[in-house]
């Protein structure tokens, strides 16, 4: 077996000693990874001991930290910002983007509800016609689809099987009866608009009123005219006499049953955009490596204590190969249990601090915290003296 060079307390790093080479080109990267070889085999007890590991091993270590720290970071941004997130480019890198919270996805959500309610909505609404048979009642619309290469079926939203609006009937006995009023409409520009004396001396009710006594007569004198539809099977009343077209509106049903939407829009600016490939799940959001000359102090010092616990924990690893070793006279054995329980609970509790910490400064957690921080400031006030104004 070949003599192998462990750690033997310097090293001197140079681009691709790290297995991805991440950040191999970043000036304090290749400054501080010295430093924490040194910090990592000094923390396995180097130079007292021997560490079975190699220069590389903590430089891989240190890359290591130092992408489980970026990943945390964005995992929690993504988990907040999601919903804003969603539908951006994917070519726009978020690391250093301030993300505007927005209401777009609960817009999009919404818009189910605009369709069922036709204010709007995200669904196209189509509209047909219907070949009317004289003294025939019942009509299929599910026949009518298939025949019109509909798949998957249509929902009617929509017959107009009504007659013509009251208003369009509507008689006014004082217009044009030679007593000027009209004229007077036509010279303040009021003279297209029906009836036009009432315009003028009636309120709007007077008109409605009017409108609904004429539907009403239509309705108790008249036949009138309606429909039932069960399963998109149609029945007129009356009975048509005559041949004709009923026009009717419908969604297609695969339309209202996909869950996709190929209209994805809206940045975290104020423009909205319209990119190809939107971010649609967490894997295609686009966050990168973060850059380590950007990482402060504190971010720093998470680095490196959990480079340390990965340097610990490759050591127990390079030790339970060999359980004892022989030494002059007897056996050693070698703590590769007691290292990979201590590595493994290092690396744990740091995960955890780390998270603790990125869910106190989550938006919701900073607003708790402006609030009691509020409430503490109007307690303090209700101490200090108020002053008596004399004017």
């Amino acid at each position: 077996m070949a003599n192998i060079v462990t750690y033997g307390g310097s090293s001197t790093f140079v681009a691709g000693q790290t297995p991805f080479g991440f950040y191999d080109t970043d000036s304090e990267f290749k400054t501080d990874a010295d430093k924490v070889a040194f910090f990592c085999a000094t923390k396995l007890g180097f130079p007292l001991m021997d560490v079975e590991l190699q220069s590389g091993s903590f430089y891989a270590c240190f890359e290591e930290s130092i992408t489980t720290y970026g990943n945390e970071v964005y995992s929690s941004i993504i988990k907040q910002n999601f919903l804003n997130l969603q539908g951006t480019k994917q070519s726009e890198v978020q690391n250093n983007t301030l993300i505007k919270p927005n209401l777009n996805e609960q817009i999009r959500y919404s818009q189910q509800y605009g369709t069922e309610a036709e204010v709007g909505g995200d669904i196209t609404k189509y509209s047909g016609n219907l070949d009317l048979i004289s003294n025939q009642q019942d009509y299929d619309l599910n026949k009518w689809a298939i025949d019109n290469n509909i798949e998957g079926g249509i929902e009617i939203r929509r017959i107009f099987y009504e007659a013509p609006p009251a208003i369009v009937r509507y008689f006014d006995p004082y217009a044009g009866t030679g007593t000027g009023v009209q004229s007077l409409m036509d010279a303040f520009d009021f003279g297209a608009y029906s009836p036009g004396v009432n315009f003028l001396l009636m309120p709007a009710s007077y008109d409605m009123l009017k409108t609904q006594a004429i539907e009403f007569n239509d309705q108790i004198r008249r036949s009138a005219y309606t429909f039932e539809m069960m399963n998109n099977q149609l029945t007129l009343f009356p009975i048509p006499q005559k041949a004709g077209k009923l026009r009717f509106e419908y969604f297609k049903i695969v339309d209202k049953l996909s869950s996709t939407d190929s209209n994805a829009t809206i940045n975290t600016s104020d423009e909205a955009c319209c990119g190809e490939n939107p971010v649609t799940n967490i894997f295609n959001a686009n966050f990168k490596n973060p850059v380590y000359t950007d990482i402060n102090s504190v971010g720093r010092d998470w680095i490196y204590r959990y480079a340390a616990a990965l340097a610990k924990e490759m050591l127990a690893y390079v030790r339970g190969k060999y359980q004892t070793v022989p030494v002059p006279g007897s056996e050693a054995t070698l703590n590769q249990a007691e290292l990979l329980t201590d590595a493994r609970t290092e690396k744990a509790s740091l995960l955890e601090q780390l998270r603790t910490l990125l869910e106190g400064t989550s938006r919701v957690e900073q607003m708790e915290q402006q609030v009691r921080e509020m409430e503490a400031n109007a307690k303090m006030v209700t101490g200090v003296p108020m002053k008596l104004y004399i004017g």
